[in-house]
């Protein structure tokens, strides 16, 4: 099965649905790459600080060995963390992360959170994390965006990425972005999900041409695990009546009609399942339609509920205020 895909500003396709790789272990996520690629899965969404880079490289190794994809069907996405948005530090770390993943270029590379961190030499602790100490230190580096970014913009210059984007920015700082950059941003990647929909955000994204990715589609799930009081003090959306009774409307799950809520916005998806069956169905989310009454009813669910907010990890980086 195949998906549609989004015409990103700078001419490339990327797949409107992806697998995300956070949160997925390190015994069992090179065969989920693997399984996922067999399913139908191209976009693959990674990240330094998830620690599963290697594992995921080598599940994509052994599909392009068996002959299941070549390297250029694939979308490889990573991420640019925190501790790393020093100028002279930006390649090195892309470089390293290319290395863990056993190819020459990723087709998206991302400012992963709007926030320089100092320095942590992998050889220290990698991934580094929030905390300088790998304690409770948050020591913040002088780095600027503009400086990050145009050292993002370099990576893209020596094709160690075909794309560059971001991740976490709010409105302003992204008109500030925008000012100084040579290479605009090809994607922004957000939380979004029924409890957070941000039709604001979206709209300046659209202006500008930025395409949309959104985590966390499924709302405070992701999130449970992490006992999060945030998370465990709202009903699931999976659970949500309107959620449900959309999906027996259409005959669909409750995760595929939130995946189609985003995509039928024009926002791409990560999800990410163990299960066949699911990897099936979240693949299977641009062939039905929601009506407007039905958006109508999922747009008054918003309640502008953020999860991944480093405040709810007690971790004081106020950066959605």
């Amino acid at each position: 099965m195949t998906t549609p895909s989004i015409k990103l500003n700078n001419g490339i396709d990327m797949p409107i649905v992806g697998f995300g790789l956070w949160k997925v272990n390190n015994d069992t996520c090179a065969d989920q790459v693997y399984n996922a690629i067999k399913q139908g899965y191209r976009l693959f969404d990674g990240a330094c600080d998830y620690g599963n880079e290697v594992e995921s490289g080598q599940g994509v190794a052994r599909a392009i060995q068996e002959g299941i994809v070549k390297r250029e069907d694939l979308f490889l996405v990573s991420k640019l963390w925190n501790s790393f948005h020093d100028e002279d530090k930006v390649e090195p770390i892309c470089k390293k992360q290319l290395a863990d993943w056993g190819i020459d270029y990723f087709d998206l590379y991302i400012v992963h959170f709007p926030v320089a961190l100092a320095y942590v030499d992998p050889s220290v602790r990698y991934p580094p994390g929030f905390f300088y100490d790998g304690k409770s230190e948050v020591r913040q580096s002088k780095a600027t965006i503009q400086e990050t970014w145009q050292a993002m913009e370099r990576i893209c210059d020596k094709g160690l990425a075909k794309s560059i984007g971001i991740s976490n920015f709010q409105g302003s700082l992204i008109m500030d972005l925008l000012r100084y950059a040579r290479i605009r941003p090809a994607t922004l990647q957000i939380e979004h999900h029924p409890y957070l929909q941000q039709p604001i955000l979206l709209e300046l994204a659209k202006r500008e041409g930025i395409a949309v990715t959104a985590y966390s589609s499924f709302g405070p799930q992701s999130f449970l695990e992490m006992d999060m009081p945030e998370a465990k003090n709202k009903p699931l959306l999976l659970e949500h009546a309107v959620i449900k009774k959309l999906a027996e409307a259409h005959g669909k799950t409750p995760a595929q009609i939130l995946l189609r809520w985003a995509t039928q916005r024009g926002v791409a998806v990560i999800p990410k399942s163990n299960n066949p069956d699911r990897l099936k169905q979240n693949l299977d989310v641009t062939s039905f339609e929601l009506g407007e009454n039905e958006l109508a009813e999922i747009a008054k669910i918003d309640e502008n509920l953020r999860f991944n907010s480093p405040l709810n990890y007690n971790i004081f980086l106020p950066i959605f205020f």
